[in-house]
């Protein structure tokens, strides 16, 4: 790619809203100068998530390393594990002119666009409702119902954050 700059283009919002799945559909779309940013998480693996394609995963000393490290571009502690986002690919593609799609909690969403500025798109999905976000985890069968529950008291606090969102 030869292009002065790229964009990062980041999707926030509360679990269950939809980030993956918009961001494979527009993947599936077949451009060639889009991509898609792994972040790195502690949180085990889901059935049937793959390393190095759903997340990459580790455990929380060498997470802890990568922060010492400087490498990762921001990283949160959310429900009780820790997700961030290498560094060196999205300087990588910046440089290159390529659009890098980032599926991001809303606290790591601000970080990015701190830095980023006007090279950053961000950008909040509205759910539907409380109760359709409960019925979306629900389904996905991957919680319990604590931990489904504190998914969501997170979400008044994500959604006055939308207002901070392109």
């Amino acid at each position: 790619m030869t292009k002065d700059k790229g964009l990062l283009v980041v999707l926030s919002s509360p679990s269950g809203g939809g980030k993956t799945t918009i961001i494979h559909h527009i993947l599936q779309q077949g451009h060639s100068d889009y991509t898609y940013s792994i972040s790195m998480t502690t949180r085990p693996k889901r059935q049937g998530e793959k390393n190095g394609v759903d997340y990459l995963f580790v455990n929380e000393e060498e997470f802890n390393r990568h922060i010492k490290k400087g490498s990762l571009l921001e990283y949160e502690r959310v429900h009780d594990w820790f997700y961030g986002t290498p560094k060196r690919p999205i300087e990588e593609w910046i440089r290159e002119g390529w659009v890098v799609f980032l599926d991001l909690d809303v606290y790591g969403a601000l970080q990015v666009k701190n830095l980023y500025k006007s090279q950053c798109l961000l950008v909040f999905l509205k759910p539907p409702s409380l109760e359709e976000l409960r019925t979306r985890l629900k389904n996905r069968s991957t919680e319990t119902r604590e931990q489904i529950e504190r998914r969501l008291k997170r979400v008044p606090r994500e959604m006055e954050l939308a207002e901070k969102f392109d």
